[in-house]
């Protein structure tokens, strides 16, 4: 297939390059000048446009920093500028109302579309191992579903225009919630003397065991290799998982859902932005406890 790609950051640089792995031919956009010469380097074409990058092409892949930004650049420059009948794939993570807002203009202008954020930080990116929560009609899915499959491991259609939204801010909310806890245990846990290696080894297989433990430990030296082992560089950012517990936070206030775990994990992630830790990977939240 030939499919643009709009967003070359530290997650779309590698998914874009595994589509062209995969056979596809790969136009593609970003306004960072470095961003498309690593793209050019993969084998991507290079546009400076999106209505150049989107013209001719059977699928348009986005991941874009906000909803802000994904509904203006679908309304702009690629509603009406790529061929009617493609399909279209916004894997940014947004809110759910603006998720679904630019379905509906895309359905309305002639297209499939379909919201599918990611699980999984650059490493997964990089690798083609990412899960996709995807919302959208049954035909949409089916057509989205190859381009995804390319890029991750795992695809699965959540429901509806917005459930793939749905899906990845409970995922994250859940995700950055036990984070928190398994740090503060670990802290604990040496306060009271305990080796910390022992305590992974006695946890990970007792009813404590968590992804956020075993997965993505947040002490060096324990478990598999993390970005705790690198200075807490790299993996996912601080400041994307304050992203994701602000729009959590939004959309539980949007249903009057009661979320005390999930707020309590926002405040204490937005403090620690605030100290100027937003670029460290989120497991960095045990410096602070």
């Amino acid at each position: 297939m030939k499919i643009a790609f709009i967003g070359l950051g530290n997650m779309g640089g590698g998914m874009a390059a595994n589509l062209v792995k995969a056979g596809h031919t790969v136009n593609a956009f970003d306004l960072s000048v470095e961003a498309l010469a690593r793209a050019q380097e993969n084998g991507c074409a290079t546009f400076t446009s999106v209505r150049e990058a989107v013209d001719g092409v059977d699928a348009v892949v986005s991941m874009l920093p906000n909803g802000k930004i994904v509904d203006s650049v679908f309304e702009t420059d690629v509603l009406g500028h790529a061929l009617k009948g493609a399909v279209l794939l916004d894997c940014s993570t947004i809110d759910v109302d603006t998720a679904r807002k630019v379905t509906a203009d895309a359905v309305a202008a002639g297209y499939d579309m379909v919201d599918a954020p990611v699980s999984g930080g650059i490493a997964a990116a990089n690798g083609g191992t990412l899960t996709f929560m995807v919302g959208g009609t049954d035909t949409a899915f089916a057509r989205a579903e190859p381009i995804l499959s390319a890029m991750g491991k795992a695809v699965i259609h959540a429901g509806g225009s917005g459930a793939g939204q749905a899906a990845k801010i409970c995922n994250n909310m859940l995700l950055g919630a036990s984070m928190i806890a398994t740090c503060e245990t670990f802290a604990m846990a040496q306060k009271l003397g305990l080796d910390l290696q022992t305590f992974y080894d006695i946890s990970s297989k007792a009813s404590g065991q968590n992804w956020s433990m075993t997965s993505y430990c947040p002490v060096p030296g324990v478990g598999p290799t993390t970005p705790a082992d690198n200075d807490y560089r790299g993996g996912f950012a601080t400041a994307l998982m304050l992203k994701d517990l602000k729009l959590a936070m939004e959309a539980a206030q949007s249903v009057n859902a009661d979320v005390p775990m999930g707020a309590r994990a926002a405040e204490l992630y937005a403090q620690f932005d605030a100290d100027g830790k937003g670029s460290l990977d989120f497991s960095a939240i045990i410096q602070s406890l």
